[in-house]
């Protein structure tokens, strides 16, 4: 993921979802568990159920809730919409549990890329199995995890948890963690405080306790068209949006200079480059208008926001003046299109060893990508920790797959967290 748009909240409805399944009896229930030879069926099912909505970012999310409602009400379960303005998209919040105590997140998005343009050897919508791996539009990005959650939801009922397991299922995060905001300021609203949220984007299921934060900005030069022959009697917008990509190069080379890295990362410095150009009309006529989207991902925590607004400022010093010099109707107007914060989740905090327990493993490692993981500590203060099925090299591939081993291993994942829910937590 991505980038992350800014909403008016007061715009969103919340409608509790409809409560009128009965509770199977106790005996049922614990008929229900999954037993681990079962796994890879009920696994399988969900995720064919998953991968056959078509969720792409522009279109609506609610068919697919709407199944996910219906297949927990079959056990019992209800949860809570969190519907967008235009009521096309939809998050959903459940808790398995007590509703009374703070619990553990389960996190997963139900969005996905777009397939158009992409040689893909099968229909990306329906689920296909080779050689243990599964292939289809989100099996690793990230119906996967989110499959598993719901193969787990029997075991988790029959658990009798001590601490509840809260499931977040979200909508486009792909466009911008558009769908968790809303869906964490209404946690916060009620005054539900997780102990901590697992965000299972795919890591291969290593422990992931940081990533880069992302600022990405438009800017749209607004110049003065004229026949190519009288070229100086114009404002030349490309030439002008020209000088704002070199001086992002330049500054992009001072930030991968500086002695302050963070090592865990592949890329151990913040990244500041332009990424979309856009201008002219015809050969013959000096442009009078481009368009240029350039990103920071920073590593600190607020760095990206402070790199890009720095570049703007810059601009409005040393562009837009000479711009306006002989035409004061021209200039440069900058547009935030995603913000989404840097997460840096201390190695030593408590929800990082729990993650290590849950997943076997004792190390732990930083991404670039950016995740929903940010949002839930800095909106709702959840600490966070992300780890998924799959890799993120199969992400927005054509012929995106997952490993059956990769779903069978979060599977333990999150028999482990049940296990130690129905303990308690201290």
């Amino acid at each position: 993921m991505g980038p992350c748009f800014r909403r008016d909240d007061t715009k969103f409805g919340f409608a509790a979802l409809p409560n009128n399944a009965v509770s199977p009896p106790a005996s049922i229930l614990q008929m229900s568990r999954t037993m681990p030879s079962q796994r890879p069926d009920r696994i399988r099912k969900l995720l064919a159920d998953l991968v056959a909505f078509d969720t792409v970012s522009d279109r609506s999310n609610l068919p697919l809730i709407d199944h996910v409602e219906k297949y927990l009400a079959s056990h019992g379960v209800s949860g809570q919409r969190i519907v967008d303005e235009t009521g096309q998209k939809a998050a959903l919040w459940v808790t398995i549990g007590p509703k009374d105590k703070a619990g553990l997140v389960l996190s997963g998005h139900t969005d996905v890329v777009p397939v158009a343009g992409q040689d893909w050897t099968h229909n990306p919508f329906e689920l296909v199995e080779r050689d243990g791996k599964l292939y289809g539009r989100g099996t690793t990005d990230m119906k996967g995890f989110v499959a598993v959650c719901l193969a787990m939801v029997p075991d988790m009922i029959a658990a009798d948890l001590t601490t509840p397991i809260h499931l977040a299922i979200s909508y486009d995060e792909e466009i911008g963690c558009v769908g968790v905001r809303p869906m964490l300021r209404e946690i916060v609203r009620q005054g539900i405080k997780p102990l901590g949220a697992f965000i299972g984007e795919p890591t291969q299921m290593q422990v992931i306790i940081g990533h880069k934060g992302k600022h990405g900005v438009r800017a749209t030069f607004r110049g003065l068209a004229r026949h190519s022959s009288i070229a100086p009697d114009g404002i030349n917008a490309i030439e002008y949006a020209a000088e704002l990509i070199v001086e992002i190069r330049r500054r992009a080379e001072l930030l991968a200079a500086k002695p302050e890295r963070d090592s865990l990362y592949d890329v151990p410095h913040s990244t500041l480059l332009t990424s979309i150009v856009h201008g002219g009309a015809a050969l013959n006529i000096v442009p009078d208008t481009c368009v240029v989207e350039f990103e920071c991902r920073g590593i600190g925590i607020t760095e990206s926001r402070q790199v890009t607004d720095a570049v703007i400022a810059w601009a409005r010093a040393e562009i837009e003046p000479r711009m306006r010099e002989r035409y004061p109707d021209c200039g440069v107007d900058f547009e935030e299109i995603l913000d989404y914060p840097a997460l840096d989740t201390k190695a030593d905090h408590a929800i990082v060893t729990l993650a290590k327990q849950f997943a076997g493993r004792n190390d732990d490692a930083k991404v670039a990508f950016g995740t929903e993981a940010g949002l839930f500590d800095s909106l709702a203060g959840v600490p966070s920790v992300v780890i998924g099925t799959g890799s993120i090299a199969q992400a927005h591939t054509p012929d995106e797959f997952v490993e059956m081993s990769q779903l069978l291993a979060c599977a333990d994942f999150v028999a482990r967290l049940i296990a130690h829910c129905a303990k308690g937590v201290a």
